[in-house]
């Protein structure tokens, strides 16, 4: 069988892998010019590495990119399929290939998580002789399921799930490419059925190109003999049924009402479904997760500011997990947020001093709290009188801050609910003491 007629047995995902690395996409914070695996490519040169990161983002493609130029052989190895018997065949072949070529070998281990301890002591001596730079792809995290001398001995690298952008512009390529993609077929997609598969491909690049394959199969010919790929043709590829949802129009603006409202009325419930409906109707979870964050700051405020660390958390967790399992996070939060208690005060007061910024001009720092570097800014008066709060009892200081205009302004008014009520307790206290005195 030649290789043309093989390669129309092949999955569309496998004809689209990347042939060099300017066809590779995602990854720029890895790939983008003077970063780590761009310099490695260019120079011709690899390292051990663990390239961690969801499904369908190009893990093994990576691998064999970034060994094209490396003057070294390939080899790939399934940590599912294989056991110690085939590791110690791999050495002894990269043995043999030192001897007889004066080469190093890329051992690219799809899996490696699967690996028990005994396997991946195997690799272990031979990874530190240099005889074997070892490539291993993962989906968990390697802190938990790689031993840490292996771990020592290779990089450790994050692959994110692909964006919004990422993902257009590969399902744009796919249908436009004659030669390994759709072309041939002359199918288009409607801007309803991309926005469909860009949603429930969850960022993986598999999933999506196959969804897309099938759907292009299913579409129906016109007399002109081209397709068109609707959303119910890319429904029966994926056997999920699309939810209407216009991001930009009135339900949008709906749902992110009836979420924040459940957030700031205590209901997690309302906020679970709210955020349920969101994102399974493909809204962008970095969104959501900005008005949470925002929520955090705005709603809860100092009433409870572990909130807005859960918000940064978050957001963090669900960068490296991505669509589904960061999901969960998501939803951490927001049960957080609703039954947290609430607090504007922060909120309020900082309108009210930024208003006052604006009306007011650029009132002048009080002498006695500017800096003063040089000695004729002491000669003027600058820090004149500042009292140092370490040196005085509880680091508490008599003095103004506020321009003379604005003495005796109060912006923050602390609430009696949570950490608050002790915060107005505290700021009570202190400010009873400077009437006395």
């Amino acid at each position: 069988m030649t290789d043309d007629v093989a390669s129309l047995w092949e999955p569309l995902a496998q004809r689209l892998r990347p042939r060099h690395l300017d066809e590779f996409i995602g990854q720029k914070h890895l790939l983008g010019p003077d970063k780590l695996l761009r310099l490695l490519y260019e120079q011709g040169q690899v390292a051990s590495l663990i390239l961690w990161g969801p499904p369908g983002v190009g893990k093994t493609s990576l691998a064999r990119l970034i060994t094209q130029k490396a003057d070294a052989a390939y080899v790939e190895f399934s940590a599912v399929l294989s056991g110690i018997k085939d590791v110690r065949e791999v050495v002894e072949k990269a043995r043999l290939t030192r001897q007889a070529h004066k080469k190093a070998t890329v051992l690219f281990v799809d899996e490696i998580h699967r690996f028990n301890k005994a396997q991946q002591d195997a690799f272990l001596p031979h990874v530190e002789s240099g005889l074997l730079t070892l490539i291993g792809a993962t989906t968990e995290n390697p802190s938990f399921e790689i031993i840490p001398a292996l771990l020592s001995r290779t990089r450790v690298l994050v692959l994110e799930p692909l964006s919004r952008e990422d993902l257009e512009s590969l399902t744009a390529r796919a249908l436009a490419d004659s030669e390994r993609g759709l072309g041939k077929l002359e199918a288009s997609a409607t801007p309803e059925a991309v926005e469909f598969l860009l949603r429930s491909s969850g960022g993986d690049a598999r999933s999506l190109l196959n969804a897309l394959e099938l759907a292009a199969s299913l579409a129906r010919s016109d007399s002109d003999g081209k397709k068109t790929i609707t959303v119910e043709t890319v429904e029966e590829s994926v056997q999920r049924k699309a939810w209407r949802y216009d991001k930009d129009g009135e339900e949008h603006y709906n749902l992110i009402s009836a979420l924040h409202k459940s957030l700031r009325d205590g209901d997690p419930d309302g906020a679970l479904y709210w955020l349920a409906r969101m994102l399974e109707g493909g809204e962008d979870p970095l969104f959501l997760l900005r008005r949470m964050i925002r929520f955090a700051s705005e709603d809860v405020g100092l009433a409870d500011p572990l909130a807005l660390m859960l918000g940064i958390s978050a957001l963090d967790s669900y960068r490296l997990l991505g669509s589904p399992e960061g999901d969960l996070a998501l939803a951490h939060l927001a049960v957080h947020l609703a039954l947290a208690p609430k607090s504007n005060a922060v909120y309020k007061a900082f309108g009210q001093a930024r208003q006052d910024a604006r009306t007011l001009g650029p009132l002048p720092v009080p002498l006695h709290i500017r800096n003063a570097p040089t000695k004729l800014m002491k000669q003027l008066g600058y820090a004149k009188g500042y009292k140092y709060a370490h040196d005085y009892q509880d680091a508490e200081v008599d003095q103004e801050h506020l321009p003379e205009e604005l003495i005796g302004k109060r912006y923050y008014h602390p609430t009696d609910r949570g950490r608050e009520k002790a915060l107005k307790e505290f700021l009570d206290q202190r400010r009873k003491k400077k009437k006395e005195s």
